[in-house]
């Protein structure tokens, strides 16, 4: 079957949109980890540990409730946030190393 030489519209407009929520989600996680940068400074000072299983778990438990209520694979959302969570805990050690240099 040959390629269609134009995108039906349908499907332009449908890209159109994912490009728009992937542009989106770029600048919530960026201001995201604006926040957290700042949990691992604060964190650092107080001698705090980078991790904090019992609120990763709460976190966990929390949004995997919102991706049943939206209709999104709960695991899905659970591998995508433990991605983010691993993320900032490297971002916490990190800072911790720098203060306690």
């Amino acid at each position: 079957m040959a390629a269609p030489t134009e995108i039906p519209e349908r499907l332009h407009d449908l890209r159109e949109s994912i490009d728009n929520f992937d542009a989106a989600l770029v600048h919530i996680l960026a201001e995201r980890f604006k926040c957290t940068k700042e949990v691992g400074i604060l964190k650092a000072d107080l001698g705090l540990p980078a991790t904090d299983p019992n609120r990763e778990r709460d976190q966990i438990a929390r949004l995997k409730a919102l991706a049943v209520e939206s209709n999104l694979d709960p695991e899905f959302a659970e591998k995508f946030l433990n991605f983010i969570i691993a993320e900032v805990i490297h971002h916490h050690v990190e800072a911790s190393a720098q203060r306690n240099r």
